[in-house]
């Protein structure tokens, strides 16, 4: 069912001092900030040759990520994201074996314009899921 690592991300106290970190110290190619009202977090794209990580920030007073920063005050990795062809079948699927999907259930436009759902982190070794539309 699931296609290609899409990204990693990587919730950050510090945004700016992280994109130094990936592209001076690792000579990663990295974005711009790119602010998410809508998901409540500030965002930086690393390109990598076979992947992306994702730089995360709270944005705004309902962030999601803000209380794991709370609980990780140095960052760490937030989830995981793979791709998958259709994203309304995986969810059905998924759903039918008894995994959770987080929210109402419906795919939400996500931060690389494609639909996006979350699994709960206790069906999947303790690790937040996010599937994306190929």
């Amino acid at each position: 069912m699931i296609g290609k690592l899409n990204h990693v991300a990587i919730v950050v106290p510090d945004l700016p001092a992280a994109t130094a970190l990936y592209r001076d110290t690792l000579g990663a190619q990295v974005s711009a900030p790119v602010d998410l009202p809508p998901h409540g977090v500030t965002v930086v794209f690393v390109t990598l040759p076979n992947t992306k990580i994702e730089l995360l920030h709270p944005f705004g007073d309902k962030s999601p990520v803000a209380p794991f920063l709370e609980k990780n005050p140095s960052g760490g990795i937030h989830h995981i994201c793979y791709e998958v062809e259709d994203i309304l079948a995986a969810r059905d699927q998924l759903k039918a074996q008894g995994a959770r999907v987080l929210g109402d259930g419906e795919p939400k436009i996500g931060a690389h314009d494609k639909p996006v759902l979350f699994l709960h982190p206790k069906d999947f070794c303790g690790t937040l899921v996010e599937l994306e539309q190929a």
